[in-house]
C-alpha cells in the first residue's frame, strides 16, 4: 500500500523544478536582486491567471447574452462550421469591397463594411432607427 502511493505521486519532478529555484535564488547575491527575480516570477504567474480568468470570462459573458447556442443551432439543421461564415465573408467583403479600382481609407472601410453587415444580417431597419433615436435622445456621458 505505502509503494503504491509513493508511486502514484512523483515528487521527483516538483522537487527538481523547487530546487532548480532555489538553486537560482542562493546564486544571487543581494536581496534586491531576489526580490526582483521573485517579482517577476510572480508578474509571470498573474499574467498567465489573467489571461485564462478572460478567456473564461469571455465565454461566460457569451454564454450569458445566448451568444452560445450550438443546441439550437443543431436542432435546426444550420451549419456549426466555418463555411457559412467564410462564404458570408465572401460575400460581404471581397465581391463588393475588394476589386479593380476600388480603394479605401480603413475608416471608410470599416464605415462601409458596418453598413454591408446590417444589410445582409436584414437589420438596416434596426440599425437605421438606432442612428435615428441617438439624434433624438443623445446619451450623455
Amino acid at each position: 500500500m505505502k509503494n503504491h502511493i509513493y508511486s502514484t505521486f512523483d515528487l521527483s519532478k516538483s522537487l527538481e523544478h523547487f530546487q532548480e529555484k532555489v538553486t537560482k535564488l542562493l546564486e544571487l547575491t543581494n536581496i534586491s536582486e531576489w526580490d526582483g527575480h521573485v517579482f517577476r516570477e510572480r508578474e509571470k504567474k498573474i499574467r498567465e491567471i489573467a489571461l485564462v480568468l478572460a478567456e473564461r470570462n469571455y465565454i461566460l459573458k457569451a454564454y450569458r447574452r445566448r451568444l452560445l447556442k450550438y443546441n439550437e443551432v443543431a436542432s435546426r439543421k444550420l451549419p456549426l462550421g466555418s463555411g457559412a461564415v467564410e462564404s458570408l465573408i465572401r460575400q460581404v467583403v471581397n465581391l463588393r469591397m475588394k476589386g479593380n479600382s476600388k480603394f479605401w481609407l480603413q475608416n471608410n472601410a470599416e464605415i462601409m463594411l458596418h453598413l454591408r453587415c446590417q444589410w445582409i444580417a436584414k437589420s438596416w431597419d434596426n440599425f437605421c432607427d438606432s442612428i435615428f433615436n441617438s439624434f433624438i435622445k443623445p446619451q450623455t456621458a
